[in-house]
């Protein structure tokens, strides 16, 4: 009787609804996960954030990644501004442009935006940061303020030695990216905004009286939830979820007005919205009248342009638009724009 070939390329050890819905999708090798989008496999019945995250670093430690995965990576630490913060380099080593700088959205972190980060890294150096209490960085003793997450980003731009970065922010990173543009216009070359309103009121009625639900009073239903699980698993401090509830919910009952500053801003911005997106179009079009624009025809020649974009994705909403091929469509261009 002859000896079976060992799988080199074997599947770590995952729990039990992870493993069996691997092997019902077709998987039965590592090497076969390289075919395979991370985003795809979380939607299998069973592989909840944990498995996810022990395959990931197994693949890594064999020289592999899932398809589309960031090619390249370099993760540390900066201590600035009294917190501890997180960041990752992508793509380009070397390049003449400044870097793009990518915050994530609210109860998330920096891999939320590895779907976009993959479609740029090939042109761009890119910089993503997990914000305060969010990913790898741990919270510290004050509230969740768009202001003091901008000093948090300013300070690691100042202490990354770079003169200025393009800044990218999604939802909350973009509130906190609108921030670091108002309170920080020096460092900042472009300002691109997904699914970011001006304001708390911006948001639609219906998501507001959401968001006011939102406090540690939820923390123990979510505990067996994907987005519990993503914490998790890498939080240095898991205990503290009910803090960042605490602390979120907080930001999300402020009005966090900005409204008076948008005139003020100098460098282009481009604003990205889906057209079923958590913040109505009109405000998307009272965002982009702040900046100037659509305030007049351009002419035939185009010279009547401002800097600023607008941007309304058919088919996309608050939850998949920085996921959505279209957004590196329409930023790229506005990157190479002088």
């Amino acid at each position: 009787m002859g000896q079976s070939t060992p799988q080199t390329n074997a599947f770590p050890k995952i729990s039990a609804p992870a493993l069996p819905a691997l092997k019902g999708a077709g998987y039965h090798t590592l090497e076969e996960l390289t075919q395979v989008r991370e985003a795809d496999l979380a939607k299998l019945h069973g592989m909840g954030p944990k498995a996810l995250g022990i395959l990931r670093d197994a693949l890594a430690a064999s020289g592999l990644a899932f398809a589309g995965a960031p090619a390249s990576k370099t993760g540390a630490y900066a201590e600035v501004n009294g917190i501890r913060l997180y960041y990752e380099y992508y793509g380009k080593p070397q390049s003449d442009e400044p870097p793009l700088l990518v915050l994530h959205g609210g109860l998330s972190r920096i891999e939320m935006m590895h779907e976009l980060i993959d479609a740029l890294e090939s042109q761009y150096t890119i910089i993503g940061v997990d914000l305060q209490a969010h990913g790898r960085t741990a919270d510290i003793d004050r509230p969740i303020r768009y202001s003091s997450c901008a000093d948090d980003i300013g300070g690691l731009i100042q202490h990354l030695g770079l003169e200025q970065v393009d800044l990218l922010g999604y939802s909350f990173g973009g509130g906190v990216a609108l921030r670091t543009a108002i309170q920080y216009p020096q460092l900042v070359r472009k300002l691109i905004l997904l699914s970011t309103p001006t304001r708390q009121s911006g948001w639609l009625p219906d998501v507001r009286e959401g968001m006011n639900g939102i406090s540690s009073a939820i923390a123990e239903s979510m505990r067996n939830t994907p987005m519990y699980e993503h914490y998790a698993d890498v939080a240095p401090r898991p205990e503290d979820f009910p803090q960042l509830l605490d602390k979120m919910g907080d930001l999300m009952r402020q009005e966090n007005d900005s409204t008076a500053d948008i005139a003020g801003l100098s460098m282009p911005v481009m604003l990205i919205y889906g057209d079923a997106d958590s913040i109505a179009p009109s405000h998307a079009a009272e965002f982009f009248g702040l900046l100037g624009g659509g305030q007049r025809d351009a002419g035939w020649d185009g010279s009547g342009m401002t800097k600023h974009r607008l941007a309304i994705l058919p088919g996309t909403t608050h939850y998949n638009v920085h996921e959505s091929p279209l957004v590196p469509m329409v930023v790229k261009p506005f990157l190479t724009e002088e």
